[in-house]
């Protein structure tokens, strides 16, 4: 009897675990395809809710976890991806982790796991693989022309809905590129280099700012967007141009000269002006000098000089003969002798 009775409870323990492993391949969520790059996210949300009893992170088949995490006993991480991998939003259904330094080792099929209560477990695959990029012989979707010195804004923008869009540098002539920046939806943005500004609109949109770019920043620069299992890509061409070192030496004696002609014609001028101004300063000065009337001055020549110039005329000895003379004799002194008398 007490043999029948353990046969029924392993045929129980049996059907549940069957179960289990049936709801846990009915609730497996569609697999999805990340590009290999720094900072790439793997994401791992059940779209119901409950309680989290643990979440485990594998790559490959029959592999160990490379992360594990328990609300109870926290995280643990595999040796090789220790360091490497984070748990970014560890909430009550949600295990995403996010992979730094990666190499080429990592691509590959990953597969997140997720224990729950009641619900049972919940799995999802992630294809990550190596992005084929354009080579330097294929021509850009944009040329972005910018002098030496000055600030240029590589926009990154596309017209369907993106769930990621990031910003490369092609270094390689295969392809390979070196990750600037990195903007998710409903995530912040992730910037890998220094000296740049990186915004990111609600509409996906990436702006990265050099506020002084060099030789060094020219090149071709790629903008990777994300969609379910799809990925986009648009390259754009930084061209830098400058003058060359002759053309600014002749361009600044240019200045120079015409700066120096433009300071000499003014010295001229205010030079000329100066003598303008004292000339008909003099001029003024004399015709505002009192005169006398002209009726005035004939009067005083023909009496007076006139006098004096005939007294100084010469005469013959018998003009002066023949010409009276006039004696003034003292009046006064002739009544007094005719008083005595």
């Amino acid at each position: 009897m007490e043999a029948v009775q353990k046969d029924n409870w392993y045929f129980v323990a049996l059907l549940i675990s069957l179960s289990f492993l049936k709801v846990s391949e009915q609730l497996k969520s569609p697999s999805s395809t990340v590009t290999l790059q720094n900072g790439m996210l793997l994401n791992c949300t059940c779209p119901w809710t409950g309680k989290l009893v643990m979440v485990t992170w594998t790559k490959g088949v029959n592999s160990s976890p490379l992360a594990v995490y328990h609300p109870d006993y926290g995280v643990n991480f595999n040796s090789a991806y220790d360091g490497r991998v984070e748990f970014i939003n560890i909430s009550a259904m949600d295990g995403s982790i996010r992979v730094t330094n990666v190499t080429e080792e990592d691509e590959g099929v990953y597969q997140c796991s997720m224990q729950t209560f009641p619900q049972g477990s919940w799995s999802k695959e992630t294809l990550v693989k190596k992005q084929v990029t354009p080579t330097f012989s294929q021509n850009p979707n944009t040329t972005l022309n910018v002098s030496e010195n000055e600030g240029v804004t590589i926009s990154c923008s596309h017209n369907d809905l993106v769930d990621e869009v990031s910003l490369e540098r092609i270094e390689g002539a295969d392809g390979t590129g070196r990750l600037l920046a990195v903007c998710r939806k409903n995530d912040d943005v992730q910037q890998f280099v220094s000296g740049v500004k990186v915004n990111c609109t609600d509409e996906m949109v990436m702006e990265v700012r050099f506020n002084s770019v060099t030789r060094d920043d020219a090149g071709i620069y790629r903008c990777n967007f994300s969609m379910d299992a799809e990925v986009s890509t648009s390259l754009i061409l930084l061209r830098m141009f400058s003058s060359p070192k002759g053309f600014i030496d002749v361009q600044h004696k240019w200045y120079i000269y015409t700066g120096g002609g433009v300071a000499g014609a003014l010295v001229l001028m205010s030079v000329a002006l100066l003598f303008m101004w004292r000339s008909r300063r003099k001029v003024r000065r004399l015709e505002y000098r009192p005169q006398l009337p002209t009726t005035k001055r004939q009067h005083i020549y023909t009496n007076d000089q006139g006098r004096v110039y005939d007294r100084m005329k010469k005469t013959t000895r018998n003009q002066r003969k023949n010409n009276p003379i006039y004696v003034n004799l003292q009046q006064a002194r002739a009544q007094k002798k005719g008083k005595r008398g």
